[in-house]
């Protein structure tokens, strides 16, 4: 009996230690996980953190950094480069978004019904949004060319232009140019997203909503915006995060010119840390950035809160 109760004793404490083995094994999973996020995104941002609050620029890089508190962000805050710039990221993220939102939401709804051909047409949708960045600027570069421009050329031959127009020299175009070509690689996104949420939605609502004698526009407005208010949600959340911060289209397009009437906050950035070398300007700039995020990141996690309440 004693044999039999140590061996049973000694079975227990085996399988203890076998389940926190085990336990520490599903931690061990997470380790290159954790690394990866510790060292390129919680160090860069750290480091970012630390370098907006220094005064380092290219002649005391490599020196003793000196403290100097809000300094940078007060002398960001009262440069006029500053506030053309975020007027001009919102007045990009906004009209980027209402198009991109809008004109994808109309093509899902089109790709959302049968016909013939669907399957091709939904596919060629995507051909922008597959694109790299780097040539859908230089596309749109050379299509808004004033010198050869198929966009002038078009507009001329239909009498709309009498001479060719420098729509990316002028200040009063070059930001509306970004735009346009911005929304033109949203529109795929988009509408993929809209899509699957619309393939969703169950028939039977609409047939029991035909039968009620609802039309198009009252089963749209009462069935599939509610149903798909979540999916909406994410949809303008990732919209604007990611328009908010776009600098590579700008940038190949305009590089922030004419006057900085197409620089946002990304290119303003970019320039006082690669341009002028004011790297804890350019880090302050980029912790203002981070902190609108975090700001829209708060509420859009708030109204999914009470979206889950209700």
């Amino acid at each position: 009996m004693a044999k039999t109760a140590s061996i049973a004793e000694g079975k227990r404490k085996a399988g203890r230690r076998y389940k926190g083995f085990s336990s520490w094994n599903n931690y061990l999973f997470l380790l290159p996980a954790l690394l990866f996020m510790a060292i390129f995104i919680v160090y860069p941002i750290a480091y970012n953190v630390v370098l907006s609050f220094q005064d380092v620029d290219i002649y005391n890089f490599r020196q003793e950094r000196n403290f100097v508190g809000l300094d940078n962000y007060v002398q960001t805050f009262r440069d006029p480069v500053f506030g053309t710039s975020f007027v001009n990221s919102v007045i990009f993220t906004v009209l980027s978004i209402v198009f991109q939102f809008t004109i994808g939401f109309a093509l899902a709804l089109f790709f959302n019904m049968k016909f013939p051909g669907r399957n091709l047409f939904r596919s060629l949708t995507l051909l922008s949004w597959m694109l790299p960045v780097v040539i859908t600027g230089t596309i749109f570069q050379w299509m808004l060319s004033g010198d050869y421009g198929v966009v002038n050329a078009l507009l001329q031959s239909v009498g709309i232009l009498d001479a060719p127009y420098n729509w990316l020299s002028e200040p009063k175009t070059a930001l509306l140019a970004t735009v346009v070509a911005n929304i033109w690689t949203g529109i795929p996104f988009n509408m993929i997203i809209l899509l699957s949420g619309l393939q969703t939605l169950p028939e039977h609502l609409y047939e029991a909503a035909k039968l009620d004698g609802a039309n198009k526009w009252l089963q749209f407005r009462h069935i599939t915006l509610p149903l798909l208010r979540p999916t909406l949600l994410v949809l303008l959340m990732l919209g604007i995060i990611y328009t908010f911060k776009v600098f590579d289209l700008v940038f190949i397009m305009t590089n922030g010119g004419p006057v900085n009437s197409s620089t946002v906050l990304p290119i303003y950035a970019y320039q006082l840390s690669f341009s002028t070398f004011e790297f804890s300007r350019g880090a302050a700039v980029s912790m203002i950035m981070f902190a609108m995020l975090i700001v829209i990141a708060i509420f859009y996690l708030r109204l999914t809160s009470k979206e889950e309440a209700n």
